[in-house]
Formats: C-alpha cells, structure tokens, sequence
C-alpha cells in the first residue's frame, strides 16, 4: 500500500520566536490555525479517497512549533487525530508532528505518546552555532542533539528538518549539519533552500543588499551532495524545497524555489557520477544502465547531462536496467 501524509497546519502556534526566514502563513498557505472539528472534518473527507487509491496515511501537523502550544488546544488536535488512527486503521497508520528542539521534553513526550504520536520532526535548520544566532532561532546546535536522543529513546520516528543558504551560511556549514544529522541516527530527513519572502527579516536583510542566499547553480550542486550523504548513509530525504504555492511566489523576493529542485539536483548528482566513472573507464562511447525511473534523471532537463558529457567528449545511449542505480560500461571506440 501507498503512503502518503494527510498534513494539518498550525501556523505560528506555539512558536516563541519570529526567525528571520519565517512567514509560516505563506508557506502553508493557512491563516488561521484549525479547529479540533475541523481536524475531523478534513480526516473524515479523505477517508474513501485514500481507500479508492489504495493508500495509507500518517496525520501530519505541520507549521508551527506543535509541542509549544497551549496543552488544552494541542490535546483537541491529538484526540481529534487519534480517533481516527482507531476508527480506521486501514487508513490512518500514524500521527507525526514538526516542533523546535527546545520544545521537547519528558512531559511532552508523555503526551504525544498517549495519543499514539509515531514520529516527531525537529526543525533544526542547521548545526552551525553562528548560523542559528544569526538567524535567531533561539535554540543551540546542543539542544537539537538533546531533543533527538529523547525521541528515539521513546521510540518515536525521529525526522530532521535543514535549511540551506540561511543569513551567515556556507556549503561546508550544510555538509557538517547532513553529518551530523546522519550521526543523531535520523530515521527521515526534509531539506529546505532558502525562500526570501517579503515581510520577513531575511526580506529586509535583502533588499538592504545584505544580505543574498546561495545561487540557484550552488543550491543545485550542494543538493547533490547532501542528496549522495544521505543516501550513503540509508537515511531517506522525504522532501528537498517548500511545495508549491502561489503565496510563497507572490512574496518570494529571491532564493531558491523550484518546482522540480529535486530531480534537478538528482540529476546533477548522475552527472558528477557519469563523468567520475567515464573518466575512470577510458574511452568516449559509453552505455549507462539504469532503472527506467531514472532515464530522465540520467540525461537531464532540456538533456543537460548529455550536452554537457558531449562537450567533454563523451557519449552515451541507455539501457534499462530494473533496481540499478547506475552502471556504465564501455563501447570499443570505432
């Protein structure tokens, strides 16, 4: 069966602080934060569609910091959810939730384990101490490596959520932030690319000319890279850029938003793969097997890869090859 996420968003609740990239109201899409009603009512709506499809789904409460707001209001949410993960467990197989780090304690853990909570996202956003200062996150790079030992020690799914190219950041602050969520034993991880959004600090940094996010190019190759250390580490990226939504196009004064950044860096990703073991092989006629669900990542958007290999002199066809990742062998040069 499928799995998909049936995602309820809390915008701005609970959260103590206004970061400087931060207007969850764009980003979700939401205004107002729902109901315990309303929670049932979304639930209840989707429950024949996920079965026509076939599909299974966790109760995700995104956009805010979940395990901040009032007890009262977030026990409605829970119950609200729970029910439902009872009432149809063909369905719903899951409750998780996205809070801060510093969010996170026993009392809290108590609850969301009462209610069947099965995983917790922190968003961390980076492990580098300067760039969580600057961007005033209000917590530390100690309190991140806190909060996931308490989840996994309760059993919970333990995701992590980073952002690239925030005010103060470099390349090798992201590499350094995958490797240690790699080290914390993350069971799931979301990347975020820095979006400026109009009505932001971020926003005001910009258009003051102090500040500029990475570009697109860098954005795309330091993807690849963290796309390869995850992999190389058996932890799944579950989402890499903010979904689409015309709010966030209508405030987005620069960073780095695509629809399909992904595939994109994927992509980028068998390009530097090709190229290292075309180079090793020897040669300029090549045959690059693959599982067809990546022939389009293989040759690039607008056929990308293939131009680019071209320039540098080699060639290639493809070959479809069913759970391979990548192989490439050789033609004898005629």
């Amino acid at each position: 069966m499928r799995q998909t996420n049936i995602s309820v968003f809390v915008p701005f609740s609970g959260c103590p602080h206004r970061c400087t990239f931060c207007d969850q109201r764009s980003i979700s899409g939401t205004q107002a934060p729902p109901s315990a009603d309303e929670v049932r009512e979304l639930l209840k709506g989707q429950v024949d569609t996920l079965r026509r499809n076939g599909m299974c789904a966790e109760i995700a409460f995104f956009g805010g910091s979940f395990t901040g707001i009032d007890r009262g209001y977030m026990r409605s949410l829970l119950e609200a959810a729970h029910s439902f993960v009872r009432k149809f467990p063909d369905v719903y197989n899951g409750i998780r939730c996205s809070t801060r780090p510093d969010f996170i304690d026993a009392e809290v853990l108590d609850i969301l384990e009462e209610y069947g909570m099965t995983a917790v996202e922190l968003g961390a956003q980076s492990m580098n101490a300067k760039v969580l200062r600057l961007n005033e996150r209000g917590h530390s790079p100690e309190e991140v490596e806190r909060a996931a030992a308490m989840i996994r020690e309760r059993g919970f799914s333990l995701g992590l959520q980073m952002m690239t190219g925030l005010y103060g950041d470099k390349p090798e602050y992201c590499v350094d932030t995958a490797e240690r969520f790699i080290a914390m034993k993350a069971d799931t991880v979301r990347i975020y690319p820095t979006v400026i959004l109009e009505g932001t600090k971020l926003g005001e940094l910009y258009r003051r000319g102090e500040y500029s996010s990475f570009t697109f190019d860098e954005t795309v190759e330091l993807c690849a890279k963290l796309l390869r250390l995850f992999d190389s580490a058996g932890i799944p990226v579950i989402r890499l850029g903010l979904h689409a939504s015309t709010e966030v196009e209508a405030k987005r004064l620069g960073g780095v938003y695509h629809p399909a950044l992904r595939e994109i860096a994927e992509s980028r990703s068998f390009y530097e793969d090709m190229l290292a073991e075309m180079k090793r092989l020897g040669g300029h006629r090549f045959v690059v097997c693959t599982d067809p669900k990546n022939i389009s990542k293989v040759i690039g958007q607008k056929k990308e890869n293939r131009i680019k290999l071209e320039r540098l002199g080699f060639t290639f066809r493809t070959e479809n090859e069913k759970g391979t990742r990548l192989r490439i062998y050789a033609l004898q040069d005629t």
